[in-house]
Order: C-alpha cells, then sequence, then structure tokens
C-alpha cells in the first residue's frame, strides 16, 4: 500500500434483512472487515507545486515607459498579492461590473457545467450503493392445471383425474459481494475525482465567461475610440477640403491639389463602415455572453475614458498558481481518477465473493402466506476468479497504467501552459508601457505638425504633398495610441486571467454565485 492521498477513505454501509443463520450474518462481518482493511491499486499523491522563484529570470520589474517624453498611467507589479474574486472591479467601471453580474446569472454555459457537476456527483452516489446490499423481494401468483396423462398407461385419457390448484409465492432476495480488494472503493474514488474535475470545469468555465465579457467589453471601448477618432480626422480633411475650394475659387490652388484632397477624405471615409460593422459585431457578442438574444441588445455601452487601467498588479507566488489555476485542478483531478482505475482494473482479475440469501414463503392462498410450514429460504456463497481470458485483464491494467502516464503528463503540460500564460502576461505589460508612451508621442507630435501645416496650408504656404502626409501620420498615430490604449488594458485583464482569478476559496455550496459575485469578495486595491 502507498500511503494515502489526500481524500479520506469512506468506509462501506451493509445490512441485512431477512431470517438469515447467525453463521451467515458472522461470516458476512468478517468479509466486510476483509473489504475494509486494505484496497489494490495506487493511492494518489497530489503533485507538488513547481520548485521555482518566479515566472521570469531574474527580479520581475514593473512596467516602466523610460525617462522623459509624455506622462503615462504607470503599473505595479505587487509579488505575492492575492488575486482579488473580482478581479474585473479593478477597472473601475459599474458598467462592467453590472454586465458580468448578468452574464453570470444568465449564461448557459455556466448553467450546462453545474448540470455536468450534478451527473457526475449521482453517479458517485450511484456507485456507492454497491457497498450496501441489494434487497429484492418478488410475489407471484399463479394457477396451475396438471395433466396426469403419464400415470396411466393406454387408458381412456378422459378418465385420467387432473390436478388444479394456485401458488402464492412471496420471497425476499439478498445479494452482497464484499469489497475484498477495494474495488468498488477505487470505482467510487474514481467517480469522486470525476466530480472534483467538473467543480473545476466551472471554475474554469466561469473563469473564462468573466475574462471574455472583460475583454469584449475593452473591445468595444477600443472601436468606439478608433471610430471617434477617424471621425476627428475625417473632420479635418473635410475643413482641409473647403479650405482648398475656398483657393482655387480665388486661384489660389490647383484643381489637382482639391482633388487630391477629396481622395484622402474618401480614403479616410472608407475606414469608418468596417469599424462600426465591428462595433455591431462586439455588440453581439457581449449580448450573447450574458445570455441574450441578439434582438434584446445589452444596455452596457463601453469607452476608454470609462476604463480605468489598474494602477497595483497582484503578481501570486509560483507555488500558488497550481491551487488557482482550474485547469491545473482539473488535470490533477484527472490524473486521480486515472490512479484510481488502475486499482479498478487489479482488482478485476482476483477472486470474487457473491453471498446470496433468498427467503420468503409459498401457499395455495394469499390466507397461508405466512402460515407455518410455508416458509422456506436459501444460503449460498460463491467464489468466481479468472483462469485464462487470453491476457485481457492484464492489458486493461496496462492500458489503465498508461492512461495514467497519460494523464500525469497532461498534468505537466498545463502547469507549464499556465506559467508561460503569466509570463506572456507580465512580458506585454511590460512592453505595453513602452508602447503606450511612444502611441502618445507620435500622436501629439503628429497632431502638432498637423496644425502646422493646416495653418500653412492656410496662408498657401504649402504644398498639397506636405498637407496629405501630415494627415495620414495623424491618422495613423491616433488610431495606433487608441489600439495601445486598449491592448495595455486587454493584457492587464489577461494577467488576472492566467493568475486564475482568485476563485473564492469557501465558494463550494449550490449557491456560488452569490459567493463569488457578493459583496464578500475582497476588493482589488487599484
Amino acid at each position: 500500500m502507498l500511503r494515502p492521498g489526500r481524500h479520506e477513505r469512506r468506509l462501506p454501509f451493509a445490512a441485512i434483512g431477512g431470517n438469515l443463520r447467525t453463521h451467515f450474518a458472522a461470516s458476512v462481518a468478517v468479509l466486510l472487515s476483509l473489504a475494509m482493511s486494505g484496497c489494490v491499486g495506487p493511492n494518489f499523491v497530489p503533485p507538488p507545486a513547481p520548485n521555482v522563484e518566479g515566472y521570469v529570470p531574474g527580479r520581475l520589474a514593473s512596467p516602466d515607459p523610460g525617462k522623459g517624453g509624455p506622462q503615462v498611467a504607470s503599473q505595479h507589479f505587487v509579488t505575492g498579492a492575492d488575486v482579488s474574486a473580482r478581479w474585473w472591479s479593478a477597472f473601475r467601471s459599474p458598467a462592467l461590473d453590472e454586465l458580468i453580474r448578468q452574464s453570470v446569472e444568465h449564461n448557459p454555459s455556466l448553467q450546462s457545467a453545474e448540470a455536468a457537476i450534478r451527473i457526475a456527483r449521482y453517479n458517485a452516489l450511484a456507485q456507492r450503493g454497491l457497498w450496501a446490499p441489494q434487497v429484492s423481494g418478488n410475489s407471484t401468483s399463479s394457477q396451475l392445471l396438471l395433466s396426469n396423462a403419464g400415470t396411466v398407461f393406454g387408458g381412456d385419457l378422459g378418465a385420467v383425474p387432473q390436478t388444479e390448484y394456485s401458488l402464492v409465492t412471496n420471497q425476499l432476495t439478498v445479494t452482497f459481494v464484499p469489497d475484498i480488494w477495494g474495488a468498488n472503493y477505487r470505482a467510487v474514488e474514481n467517480l469522486d475525482a470525476v466530480t472534483e474535475q467538473q467543480l473545476f470545469q466551472l471554475e474554469a468555465a466561469y473563469l473564462a465567461l468573466t475574462g471574455n465579457v472583460v475583454t469584449a467589453a475593452i473591445q468595444e471601448a477600443s472601436l468606439r475610440g478608433q471610430i471617434e477618432a477617424t471621425k476627428r480626422v475625417i473632420a479635418i480633411d473635410r475643413d482641409s477640403l473647403d479650405i482648398l475650394k475656398r483657393q482655387q475659387s480665388f486661384g489660389q490652388a490647383a484643381q489637382a491639389d482639391v482633388l487630391l484632397q477629396e481622395a484622402a477624405l474618401a480614403v479616410a471615409e472608407q475606414l469608418l463602415p468596417p469599424l462600426e460593422k465591428q462595433l455591431a459585431q462586439q455588440r453581439d457578442l457581449l449580448t450573447a455572453l450574458a445570455g441574450a438574444l441578439p434582438a434584446d441588445e445589452i444596455m452596457q455601452k463601453f469607452d476608454l475614458a470609462h476604463l480605468k487601467l489598474p494602477a497595483n498588479l497582484p503578481v501570486s507566488l509560483p507555488s500558488k498558481l497550481v491551487d488557482q489555476r482550474p485547469d491545473v485542478r482539473a488535470a490533477e483531478a484527472n490524473m486521480h481518477a486515472a490512479s484510481a482505475q488502475i486499482g479498478v482494473a487489479i482488482a478485476a482479475r482476483l477472486p470474487n465473493i457473491l453471498l446470496s440469501a433468498n427467503g420468503g414463503s409459498s401457499s395455495y392462498n394469499f390466507a397461508q402466506a405466512f402460515a407455518p410450514g410455508t416458509g422456506f429460504y436459501t444460503l449460498a456463497a460463491g467464489v468466481t476468479a479468472p483462469i485464462f481470458d487470453g491476457f485481457t485483464l492484464y492489458h486493461k491494467q496496462k492500458a489503465a497504467e498508461a492512461a495514467l502516464d497519460q494523464a500525469d503528463a497532461q498534468y505537466r503540460t498545463t502547469v507549464i501552459t499556465a506559467f508561460q500564460n503569466v509570463a506572456d502576461a507580465l512580458r506585454a505589460l511590460q512592453a505595453d508601457a513602452r508602447a503606450m508612451k511612444a502611441a502618445v508621442h507620435s500622436e501629439e507630435t503628429a497632431k502638432a505638425s498637423l496644425d502646422i501645416v493646416r495653418k500653412q496650408l492656410k496662408e498657401g504656404q504649402v504644398n498639397q504633398l506636405a498637407l496629405l502626409t501630415a494627415q495620414q501620420t495623424y491618422l495613423t498615430a491616433v488610431v495606433v495610441r487608441v489600439q495601445a490604449e486598449a491592448n495595455r488594458l486587454s493584457d492587464t485583464a489577461a494577467l488576472f486571467i492566467a493568475l486564475g482569478g482568485g476563485w473564492p476559496a469557501g465558494c463550494v455550496t449550490a449557491n456560488w454565485r452569490d459567493c463569488a459575485m457578493g459583496e464578500a469578495a475582497s476588493q482589488p486595491k487599484t
């Protein structure tokens, strides 16, 4: 026997009814004690957390936009801090808080995950029933007419009497299979692990849903920002076109310059329909995440001005990540289930004992059903053992062992992916700070250049090529700045998601929504 895992062992319950002999009850007690003595197969031991001190090589540096240039919002990594259960509140958007609550209440993916937990739990409870004796009752009433023709050879069959009577039989059958090798214990352990796995799948679905809502809301805000920026550029292009038309009327501008500006305006206007289409589709996505049909569009609308960049970002210790990530915990539960299946496969190769008892009464009518002399009983015990099956059970055991190796490899892959997700998010945020500063500087410079060119245009001191270049540069810069701001928000959300989202440890009850979404959940520090 290996050292026990973290799951407490549950002892089987057995009770036998009926008028059985004392020695039969004693034999059952002996067999039950044998069943409780041990289980074949390995006891599951959760794998240890990776022995690492950080997510990236060396010291983790907070995002630094660098010295000089425009000032941008700063962020700071707080190593060892816990992730809030309501991590999205760090963006300080009441509309986002309300949309997530609506999504958690109505999204069918969470309801499907809840049903999967119930299925697994009931299957585990059904398997526990095999620890108890299986009792069935039977009552039969029949009318019989027996021929006695064979008693008189060669005689007149019409003169041979017949026997006719009714027969009432009531009986109770009890069967019990002692779990000598712990086969049923391992089967229950397997189904309990499956139930646990489904619970972590619910946590993963919850994390994915909240993460998708936040990411989709940020994307909507980005699209609105890009649309507004494009409209500003269009207004500038249109104003420049009016200036050129006035200059053309005074003979100060050529027709070619006017046409070039009209073409530039048309190019800018062409950017709006695709952005508006994406925004409309993004609204459909958010509505679907909220569990509603597209016709019932959500009321919340998002823009970058109402989504605040979190300043303090918690970074959990690496040793705690495996306990926070639901996909890692689900992979661990999968290992546990595979480990239990080995015990089931080993027990199938060993001798098995079946105890049975059958008792009742048989009479010619219901009134005599329990009269003296009508009772009967049968006590039986049998042992079955596989002798030769073409190595079928042996190969099934080897397949179960290989399945555990596979689950172990999948677990290690999941852990590596989890650490990679965190490292990617940290790297992205470090780069986002510099990218944001560069984008702001580019936008400010492009705007200043465009203002000078437009001023010179009004005074007739600049050619059309310089104007088109300045307009295009500003359009690119302002869109890139909006995208950089949105990327910084999205990568911040990605860090919270990569760290596991901070599912409250006490949320194991049926009303987990109130636990996870309630005000009692810790608030993030920003």
